[in-house]
């Protein structure tokens, strides 16, 4: 296999000067150019795409980091939209993506630095934030440019974010509109913002109408359909008495529709169920499932869009600023006790 010397020795230039030129350095003479190039045909000479980054100072490429074990990475679609709406903007820009996806906080971190130590990405787009994000203080020490999708507790960063309190007490709100009062909320992982943001407005919106907010109505668990099926057998044993859930995703309500299904429990008579994230299903479950809209596409359009503005001007990286994203409750027949019956 060819190499960078095999090049500069028949073009009769240093390897620096060969490098130059793959590089597209202007302070090369054309006619040199012309020689490297007709030396690089003769021996077939394919540059490194990484050698060639480190020569020009870019990649343009930026890094798309999951912290989820890979079979369940894209399981969840608010990541599969989010990436597509991260698509979008990359394809118009002229950049690639490499995706990174780590089993946990501390090979998420290490990654993240390798890439950007390495110079692989020019970027990173950070998909979960945490309460104590050792992560986002790594990337800020290092002073790497990333965005962040949530919001960011304690360190100011450039971030892309809905109104996950506003949301969730909207949404409550919506359940006891609907006549409920013993609403359980499955909240994801305690670590997460978003997670502490979602059961923040539920809180809120039981306190203002005078309910008591009931710790044993409260459950976190891991983001799945199984653990919020699971989640609500645990209720039912320990005989906690429930008439609506809000789920902090639309894994947990979907999980909610089979304890639904599983103990014949009439939804929305019996039970209301209401989601987050709305994802492409829940108009078509039975019955159809009240989820809040959030605009994944769209934060994922945002976000690289604040990152590549950044790269290309490096001055307006400097301005720490989330973008909130509005989002929109769709209501359906899951917590309607007022709608008109499902013809099957």
């Amino acid at each position: 296999m060819a190499t960078i010397k095999d090049v500069a020795r028949i073009a009769g230039v240093s390897p620096s000067t060969v490098s130059r030129v793959i590089a597209g350095s202007s302070r090369i003479s054309a006619s040199t150019k012309e020689k490297v190039r007709y030396a690089m045909e003769e021996v077939s000479y394919v540059p490194n795409a990484i050698a060639r980054s480190l020569a020009r100072s870019n990649t343009r490429s930026v890094g798309f980091t999951l912290s989820r074990r890979a079979d369940q990475a894209f399981s969840n679609p608010f990541f599969s939209e989010v990436l597509r709406g991260i698509s979008s903007i990359a394809q118009q820009k002229d950049y690639n993506i490499l995706l990174s996806i780590s089993r946990d906080e501390q090979e998420e971190k290490e990654k993240c630095l390798q890439l950007i130590r390495e110079r692989r990405v020019d970027g990173l787009i950070v998909s979960t934030s945490r309460v104590k994000d050792t992560l986002i203080s790594a990337l800020v020490k290092e002073e790497a440019p990333f965005v962040v999708i949530g919001r960011s507790m304690g360190i100011p960063v450039l971030s892309v974010n809905n109104d996950n309190r506003q949301a969730s007490k909207e949404a409550t709100c919506h359940l006891l509109d609907e006549g409920y009062r013993s609403i359980v909320f499955i909240s994801g992982p305690r670590d997460l913002v978003v997670s502490l943001d979602r059961l923040e407005g539920y809180k809120q919106a039981l306190v203002e109408r005078g309910i008591p907010v009931k710790p044993e109505r409260i459950v976190s668990v891991d983001f799945s359909e199984e653990e919020g099926f699971s989640a609500l057998c645990t209720l039912r044993e320990n005989r906690v008495a429930f008439d609506a859930v809000l789920a902090s995703d639309d894994l947990f309500a979907l999980g909610a529709l089979r304890f639904a299904r599983h103990y014949r429990i009439s939804v929305p008579e019996e039970l209301g169920i209401l989601g987050f994230n709305d994802t492409p299903m829940m108009p078509y479950t039975y019955p159809p499932l009240t989820s809040v809209r959030i605009l994944s596409y769209e934060l994922g359009m945002e976000a690289i869009s604040l990152l590549i503005e950044g790269l290309e001007q490096p001055e307006k990286r400097q301005v720490k600023k989330e973008v909130v994203l509005p989002s929109l409750l769709e209501v359906r027949q899951s917590t309607q006790k007022e709608a008109a019956p499902i013809i099957d």
